[in-house]
């Protein structure tokens, strides 16, 4: 989890299939809390979601790659 303090506002966070997971808002204690425009559709829709630290791979420019593809990776993913 030592990527997290190399993450920052705006960053694109992708799967490890390079999918567009979502964009960073900030990191808050051991979690990606993601904007509200990637939040989804229908009931997720409006609000943020969380990403575990423990699923960044990497910090590669400015992307965050998962370990997990983007379909598994949004399983992971907590509502606030």
């Amino acid at each position: 989890m030592g990527h997290l303090s190399q993450i920052k506002e705006h960053m694109e966070v992708i799967g490890a299939d390079g999918v567009h997971v979502g964009t960073v808002d900030r990191v808050e204690g051991d979690r990606i809390k993601l904007t509200k425009k990637d939040s989804g559709e229908g009931k997720h829709k409006g609000h943020h979601h969380f990403v575990p630290g423990a699923l960044v791979a990497e910090v590669e420019g400015q992307k965050v790659r998962l370990s997990a593809n983007a379909d598994i990776a949004v399983t992971f993913e907590e509502e606030a």
